[in-house]
């Protein structure tokens, strides 16, 4: 009788063991994958910053002036190049 709980005993062991170890494999690849998370979240946080830059670079209105002047061949209004247009009666 003693042998045979001794045994069972031990099967408990064996379990546990293989369970603990089973547990620390997973806690070692999820702090592996956090930090991996935590590498990409930083990168797309500057990402973030740089897209934010750009678009407040682009956008100025002196960067698109410059443009439709230079690739556009674009020129300022003046009023002396302005047409008015009035309803006539017909």
């Amino acid at each position: 009788m003693n042998s045979k709980i001794n045994a069972v005993l031990a099967v408990l062991l064996v379990g546990c063991a293989l369970s603990l170890v089973n547990a620390q494999f997973q806690a070692r690849n999820l702090f592996i994958e956090l930090g991996k998370l935590e590498h990409q979240a930083r990168q797309l946080d500057i990402d973030w910053a740089q897209l934010q830059l750009d678009q407040s670079t682009l956008g100025t209105n002196a960067r698109i002036e410059q443009i439709a002047r230079d690739k556009l061949d674009m020129t300022p209004l003046t009023p002396a190049r302005t047409q008015y247009l009035t309803e006539g009666a017909q």
